[in-house]
């Protein structure tokens, strides 16, 4: 055991040498019969945050993969904010590990025709989350979909960096070098809020000392609560942070600038990024109690007809709920929204995040309130990892000329097909081999089938 988690830990090093060797060894003590993983469970889980974004366990790709083949997952999904940095190694090591793997990318956009409405972001009207999904290679170079990408993690920086001097003023003296204190704290310099987070509660017990009444009474009179509350605070490191970044970060806080239609790319321009490289552009939506999601069907047309073919839900937020009248209304709008994507063929990615503490690993499928969508969810899995295995073996990705001639704009028929192909994992050191050249839908299915 301690061996495992040695090598466990290793895989959250910010060599990509040393994860890499640790995820082969763990591979290969796993075909040794060392660690047994459970079978395969009808389970999935899309949407984990990486270390290359930010990761409450401060967990790699390689890792989430690794722990993924532990529990049992059919399918895993990664999403980072704003870049592709744990791609490639996530494809790889789901290659390794024999596991279904895909990756996203998450970013915000700016809707002009819901310009004065509140949507998946709140308290920013005009402003959505949104996602590519099945991403599996980066833009072409010099291309105007490297451009957009470029330009999104580059604004990112930029925010934070404005970010970081409005709360350094109000903070003074506990103050940020954000090159020398926050991106030490990220494997390739892709900082976010909960890394600012990280590193002023760092600052402030450098500069006060950690447990000291200094320290307790800066951060009482700085967050607006009692002496009392900050020790309790203190003692509870995830819910310190959640209140800071309430404080100093989010909508009314010190640190807080109201985004305008600059502040992020448009949703047209998003999406003619991720057609730049292959990837389904991805509603993402909160709970539908907004303003911009209120009618769900308007909400989805508009966005459809831009070019989205896929839906994001973060299933956990929308029934995990303890008032019971906020549950009732939320469950009705999941279920407003599945039904949704059932009418507009979208297939729908799901997933916990992991990027705070307390988020389950994945989803309960079994509860009451999700049970009658397991389907949909899993087949949405299957769905984006057919694209993906296709895209990259076959070169017969959801959006490719393959596609297109076999199916052109019957996108029931695609979302089929791609969901038969991922139902059944292909063996990576086989599959290249005998799906290249393969054109037509019935003669991959029969590919599949035969090295399943």
């Amino acid at each position: 055991m301690e061996v495992q988690e040695r090598l466990e830990q290793l895989l959250n090093s910010f060599d990509p040498n040393e994860r890499r060797e640790a995820l082969e060894e763990l591979v290969r003590r796993l075909k040794l019969g060392q660690y047994p993983v459970p079978p395969e469970k009808e389970e999935v889980n899309l949407h984990f945050h990486t270390f290359f974004s930010f990761n409450c366990n401060g967990w790699s790709p390689s890792r989430i993969a690794w722990e993924s083949v532990k529990y049992g997952l059919e399918a895993a999904g990664i999403v980072d904010f704003d870049v592709l940095d744990g791609m490639e190694e996530f494809l790889s090591a789901g290659e390794l590990l024999g596991l279904k793997t895909v990756a996203g990318i998450e970013s915000r956009v700016f809707v002009s025709e819901l310009a004065d409405k509140v949507m998946s972001s709140p308290n920013e009207p005009g402003i959505a989350y949104f996602m590519a999904g099945g991403c599996f290679k980066r833009p072409p170079v010099g291309s105007e979909a490297e451009r957009i990408l470029r330009s999104m993690a580059d604004t990112a920086q930029e925010r934070n960096l404005a970010l970081v001097g409005r709360v350094n003023a109000y903070l003074d003296p506990v103050i940020l070098d954000y090159e020398a204190d926050a991106l030490p704290l990220t494997p390739a310099g892709n900082a976010t809020e909960r890394h600012l987070l990280q590193a002023y509660d760092a600052k402030a017990r450098e500069v006060f000392g950690c447990c000291t009444p200094e320290l307790t009474a800066f951060w009482a009179e700085k967050l607006g609560v009692s002496k009392e509350e900050i020790a309790v605070l203190l003692a509870d490191t995830p819910k310190f942070h959640e209140k800071m970044r309430s404080k100093l970060m989010k909508f009314g806080g010190v640190g807080y600038v109201a985004p305008t239609s600059g502040s992020f790319p448009s949703v047209e321009d998003a999406i003619k990024m991720m057609r730049g490289m292959d990837a389904l552009p991805m509603i993402t939506w909160l709970d539908g109690t907004n303003p911009g999601e209120e009618d769900t069907d308007a909400f989805l047309e508009l966005l459809v007809g831009k070019g989205c073919v896929s839906l994001n839900i973060i299933p956990d937020r929308n029934w995990n709920i303890k008032d019971p009248d906020e549950k009732a209304l939320k469950t009705r709008k999941l279920r407003e929204v599945v039904e949704g994507a059932r009418r507009f063929h979208l297939p729908i990615s799901v997933g916990t995040e992991m990027n705070k503490t307390g988020l389950p690993f994945v989803d309960d499928f079994d509860s009451p309130e999700l049970s009658p969508y397991r389907r949909d969810f899993v087949d949405g899995a299957r769905c984006l990892y057919g694209h993906t295995v296709l895209a990259r073996y076959a070169d017969f990705g959801y959006f490719s000329a393959k596609s297109e001639a076999a199916f052109g704009d019957d996108r029931a028929a695609k979302n089929a097909f791609f969901t038969k192909v991922g139902r059944t994992f292909v063996p990576p050191q086989f599959a290249r081999e005998r799906l290249s050249g393969l054109s037509e839908p019935d003669e991959v299915l029969a590919a599949v089938s035969e090295l399943a």
